[in-house]
């Protein structure tokens, strides 16, 4: 795991689940805000947040997992320390998102929904951002980064800390 996410110990995750647990009134309706919640504290789902949830809202581990899993926003490994989004909107699309995509994919060494294995870069494609206007778009860690050309992929990666051989600076 990169520097600054690691599996909680369950005794933490307990404890951080009885906190969060505690301002929500015990129903399993909550149970997707409570999940949102321990995400956002940990980063993730992590196998301990989800059994201490199990134990203390009696709700089955893989009750939790079917309802996690449905929805894309949770995930389930910690993420990246900077994740790169290509949009795929049709903008963006004709004004050179694929070779964008490429590119990164080539430079990083990983596939679209991968991340490096030093976990410091994501890859990731976005149907639309919303910014047409700017396109080609590329998010990085959040931040927009509007009319991105393939010959900007070099820099901005050197710029996030990368050598260029899949490993960060």
């Amino acid at each position: 795991m990169h520097e600054g996410v690691t599996a909680m110990p369950e005794s933490e995750a307990t404890a951080a689940v009885a906190e969060i647990l505690a301002s929500y009134p015990p129903r399993r309706e909550h149970l997707i805000p409570v999940l949102q919640e321990i995400q956002e504290r940990q980063g993730y789902l992590s196998q301990e947040g989800v059994r201490a949830l199990a134990v203390a809202s009696g709700i089955s581990e893989n009750e939790i997992y079917g309802v996690a899993t449905f929805y894309a926003q949770f995930r389930f490994q910690p993420p990246a320390e900077h994740t790169i989004h290509v949009c795929e909107g049709t903008a963006c699309h004709v004004r050179g998102g694929p070779q964008l995509m490429h590119d990164f994919e080539e430079r990083l060494n990983i596939k679209a929904g991968e991340m490096t294995p030093d976990h410091e870069f994501g890859l990731a494609r976005v149907a639309c951002v919303g910014c047409c206007a700017l396109a080609p778009v590329v998010l990085v860690d959040g931040k927009v980064r509007a009319g991105m050309k393939p010959k900007q992929v070099r820099g901005l990666l050197v710029q996030l800390g990368h050598q260029g051989n899949g490993k960060a600076a």
